[in-house]
C-alpha cells in the first residue's frame, strides 16, 4: 500500500514538473494516454470479468489441480497452449496472471502462460505468414514456444516448484 502511494506521489510530482516545463506537450501527452486507456479498458474489463467468472466457478483446489504447482509440466504445457491461442495485451495479461496465482495457479505454469501469450501468436499466424513468409513464421513461433518452457523452467527453479 505504501509503495503504491509512493508511486502515485512520484507520478504527480513528475507531471507537475512536466507541466511547468512545457504545458502544451504535457496536456497533449495526457490526452494521448487517456485515449489509450479508453481503447484498452473494454478488453481489460472483459478479461477481468472472464477471470472473475473462472475464479468463481473453479475453486482454488480446482485451479491448483489444473495449473497449480502440483500439475507439473502437464499444467505448464496446458497453460502454454492457452497462452499461445489467446490474444491479450500485456497490460491485461499481468493482472490476469496475478489473479490466477492468487487463485492457486503455480508460478511455473503462469510463466509458461504469460511467455507464450506474449511471444507465440497462433491467432496472428495468417498475418505473419503474409508479411514474413511461412518458414520464418513457423520458426519464430516454434522458438517462442520452446522459450516459454525455458521461462517456466527457470521460474519453477527460482520459486522452488521443481
Amino acid at each position: 500500500m505504501l509503495q503504491t502511494i509512493g508511486l502515485y506521489a512520484v507520478t504527480i510530482v513528475l507531471i507537475i514538473v512536466s507541466l511547468i516545463k512545457n504545458k502544451q506537450k504535457t496536456l497533449k501527452a495526457i490526452k494521448k494516454a487517456w485515449k489509450a486507456l479508453e481503447n484498452i479498458l473494454p478488453q481489460f474489463l472483459g478479461v477481468i470479468v472472464l477471470v472473475g467468472l473462472i475464479l468463481a466457478v473453479l475453486n482454488p483446489e480446482a485451479i491448483s489441480g489444473i495449473i497449480g504447482s502440483s500439475s507439473g509440466w502437464l499444467g505448464a504445457a496446458l497453460a502454454s497452449v492457452i497462452g499461445a491461442i489467446t490474444l491479450i495485451p500485456g497490460i491485461i495479461a499481468f493482472p490476469t496472471a496475478a489473479l490466477l496465482i492468487e487463485g492457486g495457479a503455480g508460478y511455473m505454469q503462469i510463466g509458461a502462460f504469460v511467455s507464450s501469450l506474449m511471444m507465440v501468436g497462433v491467432v496472428t499466424i495468417p498475418v505473419e505468414i503474409k508479411y514474413f513468409g511461412k518458414k520464418t513464421t513457423l520458426i519464430r513461433n516454434s522458438l517462442a514456444l520452446v522459450f516459454s518452457f525455458f521461462v517456466a523452467f527457470i521460474l519453477g527453479k527460482v520459486m522452488g516448484e521443481i
